[in-house]
């Protein structure tokens, strides 16, 4: 069986007769005919019955016919996708996989403002921190962004290391508390874990199985079993629920200018080590260049998310009934 011959299958059930359908390919009709006696000899059962008025579809043959039109597409399609590949520039290729972080998405769009290619593939995605270590270690992401604290610093770096993957930092940062605007806590300034007990703690579910150590917020012993637990699976989510209950969640602290938080403001926690941000990728591995232009965002959007924090938490140290940005 040949592509040739199912493309004589699909032109005569076009034209309704062989003879048409041999002029219409500019082939001889005894050709043709040949051709497909040799097809019905493979399959074992004719397609059509011939008459002087043309041909009719036996119902072996028009299921037979469903198949060969089926496969003649994809072909198509297959001539179609890899033969301007040939023809063309190599397209750029870069996969970024992060722990929910507004920096990590602000880099990627300004990174999609200016490419720098003709033709690329560009893709974001975020995830539970096993997730990320994953995807760069399957090769489903060149760069990967996580944060690394005391508790999880020393079991996370040598899960890195058996999967021949490199962490490196690019910041650190206080942890701290998430919460609304006018929450109770605000006024404070800053915040001891035991300031924390008695209001809701708002977290990001992970699946079963998955170690503590790769949970996206920042661990305290108070937290392993809260009095009341709210779960989400996105940032989203998580961002509405902080917004508009008194609820908490801990981590890096920190904000950016994005219209998801300007309702939130982020409290230090005192006593309390840093958190280290940076990003993973294979051992000995180069970066791209769009993958370095990339990092080079990255950098520069983790600092100025810093700088945005502090201006913000001063803002609101010193008019404590400022509303949020954007209101009236």
């Amino acid at each position: 069986m040949t592509f040739q011959q199912l493309t004589y299958v699909v032109e005569i059930s076009k034209c309704g007769s062989i003879n048409k359908a041999a002029n219409k390919l500019f082939l001889s009709q005894s050709g043709i005919s040949a051709a497909i006696r040799e097809l019905e000899e493979e399959l074992g059962f004719p397609l059509f019955v011939r008459s002087n008025r043309g041909v009719e579809f036996t119902p072996d043959g028009l299921e037979f016919l469903g198949y060969a039109a089926s496969l003649l597409e994809q072909k198509q399609w297959i001539e179609s996708r890899y033969g301007e590949a040939r023809n063309a520039a190599p397209a750029t290729h870069l996969s970024i996989s992060s722990q929910r972080y507004p920096f990590t998405e602000d880099a990627f769009l300004e990174l999609l403002q200016a490419p720098e290619a003709n033709r690329y593939q560009f893709s974001v995605r975020e995830v539970d921190m096993d997730a990320v270590i994953d995807d760069v270690y399957d090769h489903r992401a060149d760069i990967g962004v996580i944060c690394l604290t005391e508790l999880t610093e020393k079991m996370v770096l040598r899960y890195l290391d058996s999967r021949a993957l490199a962490f490196h930092e690019v910041a650190v940062v206080d942890p701290c508390v998430y919460v609304r605007r006018g929450h109770p806590l605000v006024g404070q300034g800053a915040v001891m874990e035991s300031d924390l007990a008695g209001y809701p703690y708002v977290s990001f579910e992970r699946e079963q199985g998955v170690a503590v150590d790769f949970s996206e917020e920042y661990r305290m012993l108070s937290l392993k079993k809260p009095a009341r637990q709210i779960r989400v699976n996105s940032r989203s989510a998580m961002l509405r629920v902080l917004s508009y209950t008194d609820g908490f969640t801990t981590g890096s602290g920190l904000i950016t200018q994005s219209s998801g938080y300007r309702k939130i403001i982020t409290l230090p926690l005192v006593e309390k080590s840093g958190i280290r941000i940076g990003w993973i990728a294979l051992k000995g591995g180069k970066p791209s260049v769009q993958a370095e232009r990339f990092l080079t965002l990255l950098e520069k959007h983790i600092l100025e998310s810093i700088a945005y924090t502090n201006q913000t938490r001063q803002n609101l140290k010193e008019n404590p009934s400022e509303k949020e940005p954007g209101t009236p």
